[in-house]
């Protein structure tokens, strides 16, 4: 088989299977981080420190935000755990500076807990391995687009990077932002941040101190962010407040 059917395969699969991903970084990074640690390689960060570092998470956030709060059902950026879907193409906004504006906030996102290990290897093993698994994933998606939408898919790829943003050929999109639509889609992915940073802080100081500890300004924290994530869960799942026509 040739090698571009082989990388839309390999891209189809592992895009249906996404979900997976945090257990290839979460499992080997908690190991890696609890080895360290106990080797006195490294050490727990100053509050502050990992509230920069969840800060760069935020930034990914903050890239979806911007890409999802602009996107209408049916386009090039709503593909679903099916496949891909999409009736028009998305070339302004964000995506007239990036192809692939949700994976760029993935990364970001992703970089934030990893940072907290303070290991260069590992992080380095994360961009590698990052880049390997998301290449084949967006193969596959530029494929799709590239046959359904022919020449303007081309003209548009020719001008707009895949991964690093051309921030001054930005178009503005004439959709207006809808936040109803963000606080029902990212409140998940807002929450796991912050609670994966969480886990990983008082991790380090299980075993460090040989107890459970988290001290107050992460405390506090984590209640904020459980507070806005079970409570945009209840508006989601027993209202219809966060639904928006056409999003």
């Amino acid at each position: 088989m040739a090698l571009q059917e082989t990388f839309e395969i390999q891209g189809n699969w592992l895009f249906k299977r996404r979900s997976l991903f945090p257990l290839f970084i979460l499992i080997p990074g908690v190991l890696w981080y609890v080895f360290l640690l106990y080797n006195h390689q490294v050490s727990v960060h100053a509050w502050w420190i990992d509230f920069l570092f969840l800060c760069i998470g935020f930034l990914g956030l903050g890239i979806r935000i911007f890409t999802i709060g602009f996107t209408p059902v049916g386009t090039s950026g709503r593909n679903t755990g099916k496949g891909q879907i999409a009736e028009q193409l998305n070339t302004s906004g964000i995506y007239s500076i990036v192809r692939h504006p949700l994976y760029l906030g993935n990364f970001f996102m992703w970089l934030a807990p990893v940072l907290i290990l303070s290991d260069l290897w590992f992080t380095l093993f994360f961009c590698a391995f990052y880049w390997i698994y998301y290449e084949r994933i967006m193969f596959a998606e530029e494929q799709f687009l590239r046959k359904k939408f022919g020449q303007a898919y081309l003209d548009w790829a020719n001008e707009t990077p895949a991964f690093f943003p051309k921030f001054w050929q930005y178009k503005k999109t004439s959709l207006k932002f809808s936040l109803k639509n963000i606080l029902k889609r990212e409140y998940s992915g807002f929450f796991g941040l912050v609670f994966i940073m969480t886990m990983l802080r008082m991790t380090g100081f299980a075993v460090t101190t040989k107890q459970l500890y988290l001290d107050m300004p992460w405390v506090v924290i984590f209640l904020m962010a459980f507070v806005i994530f079970l409570s945009l869960k209840i508006l989601k799942k027993f209202t219809k407040v966060l639904d928006v026509e056409g999003r």
